[in-house]
């Protein structure tokens, strides 16, 4: 096996060159991270040379770098944000002793867990996401899905980092388990049920990195903030790439229901079947599938109340999302906060204690962000001059996590019966005809400055590029 050139092979600034055990880690972990990426990473896509931006540091002439690379020679580098050595911890029990640098052993179970789930979202979203280049609608969205891919490559080597510097011979093996796992897989299936869900067309995908990847910001920010300062300084590099994501996600839902409001305003039409005819995918379709991945999403922040949640917290392992910005006393004794139930056939508020119910202040904090990208999609609309708005439902919606697990709520908020949620489920959320029909409108358009019948150009091209760039040269 060759030695890895770490200076120019893997972009750090972990001393990574100095550190002869971690070396000799990584390197019998890189190959079975590139045998994963040929197995289960983009389909077809060996060859290609894409336009990516490629992190070589921290700072911001480093940060994003763009180049021709292939994927599988992408220089998947290891940062973290720069250190403070007077740095305390701000919340919890251990508030105002200065933050670890090392896992104190009484931590270390829980920290490997919260690293390893994150860890697993990242090759989780690169395998649901396999097939989508062979159905792009353009070069330029192409060339947005294969960024999106090696970055969560990346933020995948940010955890096994972490896993085999501090964790030993226990991290070396999960960080094995890590490439072993597969989305879907009936026996050995990725650790949140989110990410075993299929990404199946585009509209999901742009669906994905909207409200899911916006979870991922949400984790991060909460261990951003951790007491173990390599985590929290990991997790804020990599919410620097999680931008991107998100924001191909909201501009993507932008671009289809420009397209699709366009085609209104030319057909002088809003009849769904019109509109299919027409090769578009109508409003209430995306409003569905909004339904569908909001509703997924909130479940990954987890129980409404959790005593792992309490635990993580006055710990010291994960805080709440901008903790500093918070006027409380960062340790929560005695506080309280509302989470929901059913009771008697309503929906009914419960006080529990605030400690508990964190992962359902992060959920709210997540909420009350999503809503407002959907606001900015209700503006496309309006400007066109369409009476639709789009709103993101319910949040006992469809849930499967916590008290309200299989309840049966409306996207309004009232509880149903069977007979009423069997009635209204196609109406609420993507049928096997919505999935059909927007399958059928997935083509391949590959030709530099085409974009698919359903969507619309981008504003702007990636690195101030024109649209009809070269974003993807096939060989």
């Amino acid at each position: 096996m060759s030695t890895i050139n770490y200076s120019e092979k893997i972009p750090n600034n972990v001393n990574l060159a100095e550190d002869r055990a971690l070396q000799r880690a990584l390197e019998q972990w890189q190959p079975n991270f590139l045998h994963w990426w040929g197995d289960a990473g983009p389909e077809g896509s060996t060859d290609f040379d894409v336009y990516l931006r490629t992190a070589v540091s921290v700072d911001p002439q480093g940060w994003a770098q763009f180049g021709y690379t292939k994927m599988r020679d992408y220089r998947w580098g290891i940062f973290l944000n720069p250190g403070d050595a007077s740095r305390e911890i701000h919340f919890g029990d251990h508030k105002g002793e200065r933050a670890w640098q090392d896992v104190p052993g009484e931590h270390r179970a829980n920290l490997r867990r919260i690293i390893v789930t994150q860890g697993d979202t990242e090759p989780a979203s690169v395998e649901q996401q396999r097939h989508l280049g062979l159905t792009a609608p353009s070069q330029y969205d192409l060339r947005n899905l294969f960024q999106v891919n090696v970055e969560e490559g990346r933020h995948l080597w940010a955890m096994v980092y972490l896993l085999h510097k501090h964790f030993g011979r226990d991290g070396r093996e999960e960080a094995e388990a890590l490439l072993e796992r597969r989305s879907g897989d009936a026996n050995n299936p990725r650790i949140l049920g989110a990410f075993n869900e299929k990404t199946p067309d585009w509209l999901a995908f742009f669906m994905f990195t909207y409200f899911t990847d916006r979870d991922g910001k949400y984790q991060l920010c909460a261990l951003a903030e951790s007491a173990f300062d390599p985590l929290a300084r990991t997790t804020k590099f990599m919410l620097t790439e999680e931008a991107h994501h998100m924001f191909v996600g909201e501009a993507g839902v932008s671009r289809v229901i420009q397209r699709t409001v366009n085609a209104m305003n030319e057909l002088k039409t809003d009849d769904v079947a019109r509109l299919r005819a027409a090769g578009v995918i109508d409003l209430p379709t995306i409003q569905r599938y909004i339904n569908f991945h909001y509703s997924v999403t909130i479940d990954l922040f987890g129980a409404d109340e959790s005593s792992n949640a309490a635990t993580f917290y006055s710990s010291g392992l994960k805080g709440r999302f901008e903790e500093g910005k918070r006027g409380d006393d960062h340790q929560l004794r005695g506080q309280t906060y509302k989470v929901l139930h059913v009771v008697d056939g309503m929906l009914v508020e419960k006080e529990v204690p605030m400690l508990n119910a964190l992962n359902e202040v992060l959920r709210d904090d997540y909420i009350t962000d999503s809503v407002a990208g959907v606001n900015r999609w209700n503006k496309v609309i309006d400007k066109a001059g369409i009476a639709f708005k789009l709103a993101v439902p319910h949040k006992a919606f469809h849930r499967n996590i916590g008290s309200l697990s299989g309840a049966r709520i409306s996207p309004d908020g009232r509880v149903v019966s069977q007979a009423e949620w069997q009635a209204g489920v196609n109406q609420w959320l993507p049928s096997d005809a919505d999935r059909a029909y927007v399958a059928s409108l997935m083509g391949r358009v590959v030709e530099p400055g085409k974009f698919a019948n359903w969507i619309a150009p981008p504003v702007m091209g990636i690195n101030r590029q024109p649209a009809d760039f070269e974003y993807v040269r096939f060989a």
